[in-house]
Parts: C-alpha cells; sequence; structure tokens
C-alpha cells in the first residue's frame, strides 16, 4: 500500500472518530481544555503529537500542490503543537483556553470536511 494512501487513511478515520466524539460529548473540550493545566498531561499529550508528528513528516514530507499536501501538513502542525506545549507549556495552554467551545466546533466541523475528504482520497469511494 503506498504510503500516501495509508496516512490518508489514518488521518481521515482519525479526525472522523474525533469529530464524532466531540460532537456527541462536548464537554470533552472543556474537559480538555482543563486537563491541559495539568503538567502531567501536557507532557503526555505533547510526547504524543511530536511523535505523531515527527512519524508523519518522516515517512511523508510530501509538499506537492495536492491532496498529499494536506497529510504532510498536518504531520506538520502536529509536530509543531508538540513542540509548543513541551517547550512553552503555560505559554501554548493559555493560547488553548482563549479558543471557545463555538470556535472549536467550527474548526473540529472543518477537520471532520478534512477527514471526509482523506477517507474518500484513501479508498477511491467518489471520483471527482
Amino acid at each position: 500500500m503506498d504510503t500516501s494512501l495509508f496516512l490518508a487513511k489514518f488521518w481521515g478515520w482519525y479526525l472522523l472518530i474525533f469529530f464524532f466524539i466531540l460532537s456527541f460529548n462536548p464537554i470533552r473540550i472543556k474537559q480538555i481544555n482543563e486537563d491541559l493545566k495539568d503538567q502531567k498531561f501536557q507532557i503526555l499529550i505533547a510526547f504524543m503529537a511530536i511523535v505523531i508528528g515527527l512519524l508523519n513528516i518522516l515517512v511523508h514530507n510530501i509538499w506537492e500542490p495536492d491532496w498529499r499536501f494536506i497529510i504532510t501538513l498536518l504531520g506538520w502542525i502536529s509536530l509543531f503543537f508538540g513542540l509548543g506545549l513541551f517547550i512553552f507549556p503555560i505559554q501554548t495552554s493559555e493560547r488553548m483556553a482563549v479558543i471557545n467551545v463555538k470556535l472549536i466546533q467550527l474548526i473540529y466541523f472543518l477537520l471532520f470536511l478534512i477527514g471526509i475528504f482523506l477517507l474518500n482520497t484513501g479508498y477511491e469511494l467518489l471520483m471527482y
């Protein structure tokens, strides 16, 4: 299986699952913001984001102007978010706290659309 197609499926499912969890249980959004104040949680999330982002970048760092760019961008965003949370935990968690629930829901809806697009690309369900 092509690495790009595998990562399109991975990120597509990840974004779709995360969207549904946060849509059906919006209290989790507030809980995540509260948990980001805990240093142990910050370290765990930062470590996971760095690992996922770095692995994504190492196996898929394609800067072509097509759907593969989205996968590369998701890897870089994950890496920078993890590094920001690890290096500047207070500033990063304060920036996350400023974002309200409605804006987070809008962001996750956009990520849902990206997830659907990546799943469609990975499984080739609808040709466009």
